[in-house]
C-alpha cells in the first residue's frame, strides 16, 4: 500500500491521534513514551524500531534513557505528519506487544 507523503489537515490530524492509544501531538510530531522493565528490552524495542524505519525508508527520532523509550514521528521533508506518520506509530504499538 503506498502511503501519501501529503501533509495532513489540522482537522484529519486531530482525528487520527484519537484513535492512538498513548499518542500525543507535540508540533509536527506524534510522540509516544514506552515503558519497559529493563534497559535490554528497551534496546529491545529499539532494534525492532529501527528496522521498521529503516524497512520503510522512514525514520523517527528515538530517545532512551534506561527503561523508557520516547518515539517522535513526523515527515521531516514536509514539515509535518503524513500517512505515513501514523501508520508507523501503529506499527509501533505492534512492535512493543
Amino acid at each position: 500500500m503506498a502511503l501519501s507523503r501529503k501533509r495532513l489537515s489540522e482537522a484529519e490530524i486531530q482525528r487520527r491521534v484519537r484513535k492512538l492509544k498513548g499518542w500525543k501531538r507535540e508540533g509536527v510530531f506524534l510522540v509516544k513514551k514506552y515503558k519497559f522493565g529493563t534497559f535490554m528490552e528497551a534496546v529491545g524495542f529499539m532494534n525492532r524500531v529501527f528496522a521498521a524505519a529503516e524497512a520503510q525508508d522512514h525514520h523517527p527520532d528515538l530517545y532512551n534513557v534506561w527503561a523508557f523509550v520516547t518515539i517522535k514521528w513526523s515527515t521531516h521533508d514536509v514539515g509535518g505528519l503524513t500517512d505515513w506518520d501514523f501508520k508507523m506509530a501503529e506499527r509501533c504499538d505492534r512492535l512493543r506487544s
